[in-house]
């Protein structure tokens, strides 16, 4: 768990965007965000198959080009 000191003469401000940056690096918001509700292993199936599909359009369109 990342935790975040606060220095002499900062701002709360500063204090939190350096405690949000250590958790984004931590990985713990995409985690929270992927947690957030369940995903059938059909679903998460289904969702990987369309990233992939877009993924190699992208790399078909790319090389067309």
């Amino acid at each position: 768990m990342p935790g975040v000191i606060v220095r002499d003469e900062e701002t709360f401000e500063k204090a939190l965007k350096r405690f949000k940056k250590a958790c984004e690096k931590a990985g713990i918001i995409s985690d929270m965000k992927r947690h957030q509700h369940f995903e059938k292993p059909s679903e998460r199936k289904k969702r990987k198959i369309n990233a992939a599909k877009r993924k190699r359009m992208k790399l078909e369109k790319v090389l067309t080009s």
